[in-house]
């Protein structure tokens, strides 16, 4: 079978919710990010067979197609097609799977695959909450109600429930988010993020303009005692704002290619898709899927977990990557080094592009092999995909 190669990754840095990227449209701010692809790798825009892009919030801004919007938007040509997935947290991944799936069939050779989420201005859960205001249902059918009677599907509820499961202390949670912060502030102030950032320009409160180049979520004033003072987010629960990912704006993409593509463009690979795999799990714990993905990720791949150099675990909330941890037996000296969405934030359907983005640059910049990155996705998914640097 052929092989799929990332050629190119880019992000915009993390915006805080109505912060510095609260004036940008999300369509705008993903054109950003696929006009750097092009810029880096000196490709004609017009050979780009088709963009598959990440987003949740398919609403307001986001609506309509946000992956064509994007592309109309960007310098590439009206003859690119583009499409828009949805598989929650894990949208723009899956389109990292799609993209990966698509260039090893030999059906197309060249696609760009990212995703956006401008939670400032299409609010989490706005698709949720339309229908129910305009007198029509909610989501959960007459059908799923019969399956799973009573039950409010909730990823605060899930990430309590883990915490629980694996014997997950508030503590515990609590020193995970403080180093989270800690490792976030320590790769900016070290450049770690320079190469993987798209610098946009913003205007600040006073009306001055400058390029935003560093994740706004990254609290330099972090204290131990400061997070482990914020309140719980429910009465007797054990997680808090400080051990759960950051409201974010933020966008994504990476440039995958087959062989045909390297030679025919003469492009310069800078990781190689080992594997992917996505699974389903119970949908009610909800975020406990990373763990069984992995698993199967790794018998597939013929792998042990000590094999993989570096992991990213998306931190939605701290049990999950704790759990994963737990469960996995695996070196918590590799998880997330650059710190994770609790520091940096969490830009639902561009988190995957997003994660994959600072992975293969930290591999990079460490000279290590394979990273692999999970993450949690609302329904009880989780997708993983391990890369092999070159």
């Amino acid at each position: 079978m052929a092989e799929a190669y990332i050629v190119a990754a880019a992000r915009v840095a993390g915006g805080r919710k109505a912060g510095r990227l609260k004036d940008w449209h999300p369509v705008d701010l993903g054109s950003e990010v696929i006009n750097a692809l092009l810029d880096r790798t000196g490709i004609d825009p017009s050979r780009v067979d088709d963009v598959i892009w990440g987003c949740v919030g398919q609403a307001g801004e986001q609506a309509t197609n946000v992956a064509r919007n994007t592309v109309s938007a960007s310098r590439l040509p009206e003859s690119v097609p583009a499409t828009s997935v949805d598989r929650q947290c894990g949208s723009s991944q899956q389109a990292l799977h799609f993209a990966a799936q698509a260039v090893m069939s030999g059906t197309q050779d060249m696609v760009i695959a990212g995703g956006v989420e401008s939670m400032s201005r299409v609010p989490m859960g706005l698709p949720a909450i339309l229908p129910m205001k305009n007198g029509f249902g909610i989501y959960k059918s007459p059908r799923m109600e019969a399956r799973y009677p009573g039950v409010q599907f909730s990823q605060f509820a899930g990430a309590e429930a883990i915490a629980v499961k694996h014997g997950l202390s508030k503590d515990a949670m609590d020193e995970f988010g403080y180093n989270s912060q800690l490792k976030a502030i320590r790769a900016a102030r070290e450049g770690a993020f320079k190469k993987e950032i798209v610098p946009v320009e913003v205007t600040l409160d006073d009306g001055s303009k400058v390029m935003h180049d560093i994740d706004e979520g990254i609290r330099y004033d972090v204290t131990l005692e400061g997070v482990k003072g914020v309140k719980l987010l429910q009465e007797g629960g054990r997680i808090t704002a400080a051990t759960s990912s950051q409201i974010c704006d933020g966008s994504a993409a990476l440039l995958v290619v087959n062989e045909k593509a390297l030679k025919e463009h003469n492009l310069t690979p800078i990781a190689r898709v080992h594997h992917l795999t996505v699974v389903g799990g119970d949908p009610v714990i909800m975020l406990e899927a990373p763990i069984e993905a992995t698993r199967v990720a790794l018998k597939k791949a013929g792998m042990s977990i000590n094999d993989i150099d570096l992991y990213e675990v998306n931190e939605a909330f701290a049990s999950v990557p704790m759990a994963w941890l737990k469960e996995l037996g695996a070196d918590p000296e590799r998880l997330n080094v650059n710190g994770g969405a609790i520091a940096l934030g969490h830009p639902l359907g561009g988190s995957g592009a997003k994660l994959m983005t600072t992975l293969l640059h930290a591999l990079q910049a460490r000279g290590k092999r394979y990273g692999l990155q999970t993450m949690c996705e609302g329904g009880g998914l989780a997708n993983v995909t391990i890369v092999e640097r070159l």
